[in-house]
Parts: C-alpha cells; sequence; structure tokens
C-alpha cells in the first residue's frame, strides 16, 4: 500500500516501542522498532532527527504529517518520551499509534485495540502513567512461546532465534500492513482486517 498522507488532512504519530542500542537489536521486545524500521523503507522516511529523547522520520505533505518514533528512553520510560512529543499543538493521543510486544499473545499474532489496559507491560504502564490515559490506539505483537516461562524478563530481552526469522519477517510486515489500513480506512475497519 502506498501511504499518500493527502487523502486525510491528519497528522498521525507512530511509535514502536523498544530498548535503544545494538545490544538489544533483534529481541523479542524490539519487535515494535522493527515495525517502525519496516513503515520508514515503505515510506521513504529516515528515522534519525531526535526530538524528546526519541528518534523520529517525518513525511509531509499538504494534507498532514505522517511521524515515525523510536524512543530512546528505554522501555521502562518510553511514555516521558511520547508525553513530551504529545505536547505539541499539532499532535493528538487521537492519532497516536502505539506498536509494542505483547507477551500475552501467540507468537506469529496481531492485536489492534482502540484503547485497554496496560496488561503488565512496562512500557504501557509508563505511557498510561504519563499520558493520564488509557485511550490511545496500540498494536500488539504477539511474543508468547508455546512452552511455559520460568522468567519472563529474560525471554523478552533475548533475541529471536534464527529459526523464527522467517516468522517474525511476516509478522513485522503484517504489522506495518495494520498500521497502514489503521491510517487510510481507520482503525475499526483494520481490527476487522487484522484481529481474526
Amino acid at each position: 500500500m502506498t501511504i499518500t498522507v493527502n487523502t486525510r488532512p491528519e497528522n498521525w504519530l507512530v511509535v514502536g516501542l523498544g530498548n535503544p542500542g545494538p545490544d538489544y537489536e533483534l529481541t523479542r521486545h524490539n519487535v515494535g522498532f522493527m515495525v517502525v524500521d519496516e513503515l520508514a523503507r515503505r515510506w521513504g522516511i529516515t528515522v534519525s532527527r531526535t526530538e524528546c529523547r526519541s528518534l523520529i522520520g517525518q513525511k509531509t505533505s499538504e494534507g498532514g504529517n505522517l511521524e515515525l518514533v523510536k524512543p530512546q528512553t528505554y522501555m521502562n520510560l518510553s511514555g516521558e518520551a511520547v508525553s513530551c512529543l504529545l505536547r505539541k499543538d499539532e499532535r493528538d493521543v487521537s492519532r497516536t499509534i502505539i506498536i509494542v510486544d505483547d507477551l500475552a499473545i501467540p507468537f506469529g499474532t496481531v492485536r489492534l485495540r482502540r484503547k485497554g489496559s496496560d496488561g503488565g507491560h512496562n512500557g504501557l504502564k509508563s505511557l498510561t502513567a504519563c499520558l493520564k490515559t488509557e485511550n490511545y490506539a496500540r498494536l500488539r505483537i504477539g511474543i508468547k512461546p508455546d512452552h511455559p516461562l520460568t522468567n519472563s524478563r529474560k525471554f523478552v530481552l533475548e533475541r529471536f532465534p534464527k529459526g523464527s526469522f522467517g516468522i517474525l519477517e511476516e509478522i513485522v510486515e503484517t504489522a506495518a500492513n495494520a498500521v497502514e489500513v489503521m491510517i487510510e480506512d481507520g482503525i475499526e475497519r483494520a481490527m476487522s482486517r487484522f484481529n481474526s
């Protein structure tokens, strides 16, 4: 899908949650960053400008702005970066999409929600605390394993095994497609298409 921005005169903030630095690349907790990278590739955006302790890339037209964001605060302080960005008049939480990993969802699935609880996710806890609302759209990407976990913190900070890279690529593509549908056609249509 080609995002044209000017089909809808709105500004969108698309935020992938993760941890900065090479030590965290390809870890399960950084799947939000991976989706932002895929969207940047599709939209021809470089995510490198710094603002509010985040890396940002932007696509602008007469119809509005699309901004891709990778907070650099580490996962547990993500809300500080996002709330800082949302203090600017041209940005609105109602047109913000948060992309995040989710241990409660099986690996290989994505789920869209208009709002909701943090579900025990520290990145979402930080967002809700700093934004003082649960009313923000989130795209949750399942990383739940098919075996019981004894240490969930260790698990989310581990790299995806090489054997799962094929599925991971498909998941990232599907999540990026879901973001595009949300922007172009609205969250209800995206939910009906991707939550099935």
